[in-house]
């Protein structure tokens, strides 16, 4: 049923999100209840990453905190270089090529949050490769947080494209994102992006990797949220909120 716009699922989705079809046309998540909801998949953070926690909210009494160790690695990723603790949403909302999404969220990256000049993505839109082998294998949006820098790029051939910079400072407060996409693998393609009520980018052009680079036609997208790096001694922590996508 739906609350005041906003999807809520029946009691079977909070078990299987399969129970809810078709795709519900709003979703979101104030993280205020005691566990995460059945919005996230837990195949992208070790148990005991994700918590729900009431000292740092952005809204209501909640706000979901993810925490980064070194070593917190995923599946084949260990032993490489890769470390993670990410939402992600799960399959049964992913969105499809062709179609046009907006995304709203908040993050908070705390005073002491290191500023390292290592790769650090805090959100991301992942074209699905269904057997793991796509290069390029990046993700076609994403943001990133690298030597102090807040940037967003784009991704839809072997080069990627920085399409938004921000050198001021971003610890101690809470990023309101809002970021509208069309899924395409051609020129009508575009997204854009906001932060904290300004817009940031405007992009046009492709957002889909073609099936030359071992992609399905059509293609499959998923967000993901959180702290995702190549391998640091130290230990970094994000907090989540306000997290919400319908059509746009």
């Amino acid at each position: 049923m739906k609350l005041r716009g906003v999807y809520i699922f029946p009691a079977a989705c909070l078990l299987s999100l399969s129970a809810c079809s078709p795709q519900p046309s709003i979703v979101s998540d104030g993280f205020e209840g005691p566990t995460l909801s059945a919005l996230w998949s837990t195949r992208k953070f070790v148990p005991g990453a994700v918590e729900i926690q009431s000292a740092v909210v952005r809204q209501g009494k909640g706000a979901a905190r993810i925490t980064l160790h070194h070593g917190d690695q995923m599946g084949k990723e260990r032993g490489t270089i890769l470390e993670r603790a990410e939402l992600m949403e799960a399959r049964e909302l992913w969105a499809r090529e062709d179609s046009s999404y907006s995304y709203s969220f908040s993050l908070f990256l705390p005073r002491d949050f290191p500023v390292l000049p290592n790769r650090l993505i805090l959100a991301q839109w992942k074209q699905d490769c269904p057997d793991a082998n796509c290069d390029p294998a990046s993700p076609v949006i994403a943001l990133r947080y690298e030597a102090g820098l807040l940037c967003m790029t784009v991704q839809a051939a072997p080069a990627k494209d920085t399409v938004y910079r921000l050198g001021d400072e971003i610890r101690n407060r809470w990023l309101d994102f809002r970021v509208r996409i069309r899924f395409s693998r051609s020129a009508d393609g575009w997204f854009n992006a906001s932060l904290n009520g300004r817009q940031i980018v405007e992009y046009r052009g492709p957002t889909a990797y073609p099936p030359h680079y071992g992609y399905k036609d059509p293609g499959r997208f998923y967000f993901k949220m959180g702290l995702y790096r190549n391998q640091l001694p130290e230990t970094m922590t994000i907090y989540v909120d306000e997290y919400r996508k319908e059509p746009a």
